[in-house]
């Protein structure tokens, strides 16, 4: 057994990074500043969208995106309830109506049909989620939201460095990418939202920072201009430098880290095809580039003999660290007691949401790690199966 607790993940943090971080400190202007503008700068090049925002969380984003795009009471948004409650939560906050879709049982992913099934003429916006780093079927997507006149905003929050045919996520639609700690790269705390109109991004500037008719630094000098007028109230979400070189010196790494958290996969697939009942997520059949965010299986108890739960304890009793990503929204309390409409609609999330787990990834590892996680769980599997016949004996 592990001497030392391996977490499901690591940020990876370089002696460079942390240079980075106190350059800023040091540098007697740590808000947002210089280091916002060149994250935002690096995002929209490598994504290939018009403008990239950053600010203090994707929850944020999406809260100012719902607001900018004019999500309010009587309006419908449809999207999958295996995510993260944030969306589902702020749609809620907005005086808006979740319509939850279900999701392809390989996958994981939510399909154009059922996207299609769900709009109705109150229908205002579609939030398609790339889950654990495969992106959606985003032609079929648009080809459904363009005839039915519906505007996409893609949940990315799992996706920076995805690619969907040959083309990054998040360089079409509108999109929102998550810098979370435990996301292929991180700025401590933060999120991106990218988009090719302009008009929107200009709203979501002037929420960000307290509804000010300018951003939350001017290039120009260094500072903000103190004559600036509120257009509208706002927020104050707007990142910070020291967060933001973070990312910055990240963002050159992504491909690198991609690149072993592929290799790590791979391993993770070889070791799991011997181990009945442990299934990994399928990737999708159309032609992209997988971030793989997450590791996620599901743990079928009828064929490996133990539930989700067993497994986690007795992974963690073996110092190995796990997660679930996630239990689906309309599954938490409030919801279930406040929209009790949804329980039972959605099999294929509600099975899922009581079976997924997410294993140990992160660039870090290495090849003994992985063998390491695999072990753990056939130990468990067998300890389970021991009792089991012990019991009967």
């Amino acid at each position: 057994m592990r001497t030392s607790f391996l977490p499901f993940c690591r940020p990876s943090i370089s002696e460079e990074d942390i240079a980075a971080v106190g350059d800023v400190l040091r540098s007697g202007w740590i808000t947002t500043g210089p280091k916002v503008a060149e994250l935002e700068a690096l995002v929209a090049q490598r994504t290939g969208a018009a403008e990239a925002i950053a600010a203090t969380s994707g929850t944020a984003l999406m809260q100012l995106a719902l607001e900018a795009m004019g999500i309010g009471p009587g309006d419908e948004v449809v999207g999958p309830s295996l995510t993260w409650v944030s969306t589902p939560n702020l749609v809620e906050l907005r005086g808006a109506t979740n319509v939850f879709v279900d999701v392809d049982p390989e996958t994981l992913l939510v399909g154009a049909d059922a996207i299609d099934a769900a709009i109705t003429p109150r229908t205002r916006l579609v939030i398609p989620v790339h889950y654990a780093g495969a992106p959606v079927d985003l032609d079929a997507v648009r080809t459904v939201c363009r005839r039915r006149g519906v505007p996409i905003l893609e949940d990315a929050a799992h996706a920076i460095g995805t690619q969907y045919r040959g083309v990054e996520v998040g360089g079409v639609d509108t999109a929102i990418f998550s810098l979370h700690p435990i996301k292929n790269i991180t700025s401590g705390e933060g999120g991106v939202l990218t988009t090719n109109d302009r008009a929107l991004a200009a709203r979501v500037r002037g929420l960000r920072f307290h509804g000010l008719a300018v951003d939350a630094h001017d290039r120009a000098q260094q500072g903000r201009s103190p004559q600036a007028q509120v257009q509208s109230p706002g927020y104050k979400q707007n990142m910070a430098d020291m967060n933001a070189v973070l990312a910055v010196r990240q963002m050159s790494r992504l491909d690198a880290f991609i690149a072993r958290r592929e290799a790590i996969a791979a391993q993770y697939r070889r070791l799991l095809a011997e181990v009945e009942g442990i299934n990994l997520l399928a990737d999708p059949a159309w032609p992209h580039r997988h971030a793989r965010h997450l590791i996620v299986v599901r743990v079928d108890e009828a064929r490996c003999g133990v539930d989700r739960a067993a497994l986690m304890d007795g992974l963690k009793a073996r110092n190995i660290g796990t997660g679930i990503h996630f239990l689906a929204a309309h599954t938490h309390t409030w919801y279930r007691e406040n929209r009790p409409y949804w329980t039972g609609r959605l099999p294929v999330t509600e099975w899922n949401s009581a079976r997924i787990c997410t294993l140990p990834c992160f660039p870090d590892m290495r090849e003994p790690d992985v063998r390491d996680v695999v072990d753990a769980i056939k130990d468990v599997l067998a300890g389970a199966r021991s009792v089991v016949v012990g019991g009967r004996s």
